[in-house]
């Protein structure tokens, strides 16, 4: 599988670095308002790649996506409304989880809240200061001209860096690059006791703390919107590898932005809808399909008629699937005739060229594609298809329902919103794994035996157990 690497700028083949656990830590969602559309991207994206390395790779993925629960959009939304922070802070969690839920975003690993690891934040910083990489002149700050590597991410580095960044310039600071590791508390401001006095960390700190806390080592893939590759992920790579002397994550990975009238589209500019509101005009699959319709590193352009036709085309290879249903839903099996078994042959070639698609830097819009040929062929035999031949046609929808879960697309009404069923698969793979490792084969098999009683298959291959 290729992905492309922002910290390499090209195409790389990627497996997590133990052969089994792929390590994922993508940045979440200041909770200070209602996730717009754009917010939206990300979450599909991700969700897509991690729901492909578990059922076709066999992976197992941890998934940790923080929580930034303290924030200056916090602190001057309490000020603009009065309600207090953590209140703030806690309705709208509970909105993103809901949200997830809405989208059958499968929840993350872990969900760490930011307010509950400040003392380790504490101990980064610490360790920075003593470093001489980060240093204390009201806030803290660190000192980037020490890190001989900053800018390796974004390609910003010496006097364009500089020029860049010469409008944030503080006669506090050193250096007009330097970035705050800790802030000190004004009055009203939530705070927590530091060496250098009660105050908060950076947004930056927050994210090393938590995913090195989260996932360990070693760290595989990094991933959010490309506006955070300056400065907010820059930082971390600088604040984590002058911390240990070691490398961060192995892979970064961005997503493109949403535009909307030839603009990036945000809540600075005015230019948006919050992602509740489009749920409301359109279902979640025909959503998931629309953002998964164009390469998720290309800029995308958000309209309601895109949002239309991407509701028509799921409609054409939704009317395949439930005709096919109500046709021979109940019909016994029986041996199809030369016809069906022409067909069946062709099966496996739609398939590979799905995975072939989505191995080749996650092209969900050569996946689709791949779908959406395998339906017109579909549609094409079922003209003509008499009898016994025709029963291969639930072959045809199983193949799809298989390649259409990454996407979340396709799948028995509820399934995908539940977002449940592929956890439970992995906890029962895994399980059966540890009966495995402790020789207790008998149950072992009882697993597989009575999953393919529900017409569930496990494979065991060489990358882990997949299941269909």
């Amino acid at each position: 599988m290729k992905l492309f690497n922002t910290l390499t700028h090209m195409e790389e083949e990627f497996r997590p670095k133990d052969q089994e656990t792929v390590r994922m830590y993508v940045c979440g969602p200041t909770v200070y308002d209602h996730l717009h559309i754009g917010n939206l991207r990300p979450i599909i994206v991700f969700d897509a790649l991690r729901k492909y390395m578990e059922r076709f790779k066999g992976w197992r993925v941890l998934y940790v996506q923080n929580i930034t629960d303290v924030d200056d959009k916090l602190i001057n939304r309490s000020k603009e409304t009065g309600e207090p922070v953590e209140a703030l802070a806690a309705r709208f969690t509970e909105a993103y989880f809901d949200l997830l839920r809405s989208l059958g975003a499968a929840a993350p690993t872990a969900s760490p809240r930011a307010t509950e690891h400040i003392p380790q934040m504490v101990e980064l910083i610490k360790t920075l200061v003593d470093k001489g990489y980060a240093y204390e002149r009201g806030d803290v700050y660190f000192r980037v001209a020490a890190f001989a590597d900053y800018g390796r991410l974004s390609g910003r580095r010496g006097e364009d860096q500089e020029a860049r960044s010469r409008v944030a310039a503080s006669e506090e600071k050193e250096d007009p690059l330097d970035f705050v590791l800790w802030k000190k508390a004004k009055p009203g401001e939530p705070k927590w006791p530091s060496p250098w006095g009660e105050g908060r960390p950076g947004w930056h700190t927050e994210c090393v703390v938590l995913s090195r806390q989260y996932l360990g080592e070693p760290l595989d893939i990094h991933a959010g919107g490309n506006d955070l590759v300056f400065p907010h992920h820059e930082n971390e790579i600088a604040q984590a590898e002058a911390a240990t002397g070691r490398p961060f994550f192995r892979f970064f990975i961005h997503n493109g932005m949403l535009n909307f009238g030839g603009e990036k589209m945000s809540k600075s500019l005015g230019n948006f809808a919050f992602a509740y509101q489009v749920l409301e005009k359109f279902d979640a699959q025909t959503i998931r399909y629309f953002y998964l319709s164009r390469h998720y590193r290309k800029p995308l352009d958000y309209s309601d008629e895109g949002l239309e036709e991407a509701k028509k085309a799921l409609a054409r290879i939704k009317t395949l699937i439930e005709e096919t249903k109500a046709e021979l839903g109940s019909a016994a099996k029986d041996e199809p005739g030369p016809a069906g078994k022409e067909f069946l042959e062709l099966l496996p070639g739609f398939r590979a060229r799905y995975v072939a698609e989505m191995e080749s830097d996650l092209n969900t819009v050569g996946a689709i594609a791949a779908i959406q040929e395998l339906v017109a062929e579909a549609n094409r035999f079922r003209s003509t298809a008499q009898g016994a031949d025709r029963l291969v046609l639930r072959d045809t929808v199983l193949l799809i329902r298989e390649l259409g879960w990454p996407l979340g697309l396709f799948q028995e009404q509820g399934r995908v919103e539940k977002g449940l069923e592929d956890d439970l698969m992995r906890l029962l793979i895994d399980l059966r794994a540890e009966l495995r490792k402790k020789k207790e084969f008998a149950l072992a098999d009882s697993i597989r035996d009575r999953l393919a009683a529900l017409g569930v298959e496990l494979k065991d291959t060489a990358q882990g157990t997949i299941w269909t």
